[in-house]
């Protein structure tokens, strides 16, 4: 008999969450800190999203998500999530770069950047002033007409350089590129520069463990393999979601996943207007990414010097194109060392990143497939080899993860890693507009993609939901005894 993971799940809830990436955590826990009921619900066996982790023999322990956030992380995980949690997170200082165009190495702030900037690259201080000055100063509601590519050409004409120092991090970070729109870039930008980047020490088993143990102190009650096949909607309102076969109330449903999985396939297009559809259809995929996950063997380590996170390449250019180019010139290296990482043999682990595109890896047959795997650790090593002499020989092990890797986890459409472009997030805004009781918390226009984008965005969506439910309960008639 096939185990029933919905057994201890009630029958109605104030409010059902799809999905269990950092954005549907957040959105819980606040949500049951304020007395609601909340039932999380995940199809994969492990919480996180693409802020998870997996386990090899050996004592191997990776992480799957990119390990780089800027430091208001801290100040969202203490107020939004635990103290403990908030100690834990601790800053990378040794960011590296290394292309034809420049290599060096800094700490990732506005201070080491204008430093940078003025000395190596002679760009006049003022002109480095202002161009902070100006991606802090930008925000949401700003013109979306100038895009990130015109922003540089503005401040730094004909410096590609300068265009690459300050451009390759970010879209390592959240997939941003030169054609989006240039507050995308400056919002995200500006967090970074304020005091670098950060991670969490431990592992995202460790904080996904403690996310978990927070949620349940607070009353989230939680399922695992829990396949929302429907969001159910009835006079405008939502009324239900159908998990698994069984039918649960609520009403709200926020939904982590996909925000065109979430509209076109667990809702359907004839429940919203016409107009709103098409605006929907609209919204662009971002791009997905390939990794190869590298264990190095017993007491083989790295040595520190070669940075936490290395950016590098061997294009003499940074185009966006070929960032998702399958010729791949440019990896970014994230160096997890056994103090930073645990893990039960302290092994030094290694994981390669690359931005990808979907269609260059769904055509292929299974032979091609797998062999374009191996290609691709093959060449990994290569590219590795110039800053870890001897990593082939001193690894034990190496896998890859595709776009069709992140698909069949997270059942994200074409395996996004960043959801979807920045048309999205008015979208994802205005589905209560059109179905109430309906909200979306998933990863959607750059600005709130990566770890501090979708958390915060969990906590604004998890405020609208509260507002929302205090509304109707205001609104519904009080009974009168006779």
């Amino acid at each position: 008999m096939p185990k029933d993971y919905l057994k201890n799940a009630n029958d109605r809830y104030d409010v059902v969450v799809i999905g269990s990436g950092l954005g549907g955590l957040t959105t819980a826990n606040v949500l049951a800190r304020e007395g609601r009921s909340v039932l999380l619900l995940e199809q994969h066996y492990k919480l996180g999203g693409m802020a998870t982790w997996f386990k090899r023999p050996g004592g191997k322990i990776f992480d799957i998500s990119l390990h780089g956030f800027p430091y208001g992380m801290v100040k969202s995980c203490r107020r939004y999530w635990s103290k403990e949690i908030a100690d834990s997170i601790i800053q990378l200082e040794h960011i590296r770069f290394d292309n034809p165009m420049f290599s060096l190495t800094t700490t990732f702030n506005r201070v080491d950047f204008t430093k940078l900037l003025t000395s190596e690259f002679q760009i006049p201080e003022s002109t480095v002033n202002e161009f902070f000055d100006t991606a802090r100063g930008m925000n949401f509601y700003d013109d979306q007409s100038l895009n990130t590519g015109q922003l540089f050409e503005k401040f730094f004409p004909g410096r590609q350089d300068v265009v690459r120092l300050l451009m390759e991090p970010i879209t390592y970070a959240n997939g941003s590129t030169l054609e989006d729109p240039a507050i995308t870039y400056g919002i995200v930008f500006s967090n970074f520069m304020s005091k670098g980047v950060f991670t969490f020490k431990g592992g995202t088993d460790q904080l996904i463990k403690s996310m978990e143990n927070e949620m349940k102190s607070n009353g989230v009650d939680i399922c695992i393999r829990a396949n929302v096949e429907k969001i159910n909607c009835q006079g405008g309102r939502i009324r239900s979601v159908t998990v698994n076969g069984r039918e649960i109330q609520a009403d709200v449903v926020v939904s982590n996943a996909n925000l065109r999985a979430t509209i076109f396939h667990m809702i359907g297009e004839e429940y919203f207007d016409s107009s709103f559809v098409d605006q929907a259809k609209d919204v662009r995929l971002n791009n997905s990414s390939t990794q190869v996950y590298m264990s190095m063997k017993p007491g083989e380590t790295v040595d520190p010097s070669t940075g936490d996170l290395l950016f590098s390449s061997t294009a003499n250019e940074f185009k966006t194109e070929l960032l998702l180019s399958r010729d791949i010139t440019s990896r970014t290296f994230s160096f997890y060392y056994p103090d930073l990482r645990p893990n039960r043999e302290n092994r030094q682990l290694i994981v390669s990143s690359t931005n990808a595109n979907y269609e260059d890896w769904s055509g292929l047959s299974e032979d091609e497939y797998l062999a374009s795997k191996q290609d691709l650790i093959e060449t990994t090593f290569d590219a590795l080899e110039k800053y870890v002499p001897n990593c082939r020989e001193r690894t034990d092990h190496a896998e890859v993860a595709t776009p069709l890797t992140f698909e069949h986890y997270t059942k994200h459409i074409d395996g996004s890693s960043f959801g979807t472009k920045f048309e999205g997030l008015a979208v994802s805004r205005a589905l209560p507009q059109q179905i109430s009781g309906l909200y979306h918390a998933g990863s959607c226009g750059i600005i709130m993609s990566g770890w501090l984008g979708t958390i915060n965005y969990g906590v604004i969506v998890a405020n609208d939901v509260d507002n929302y439910l205090i509304s109707r309960s205001t609104d519904k008639p009080t009974s009168t005894t006779v």
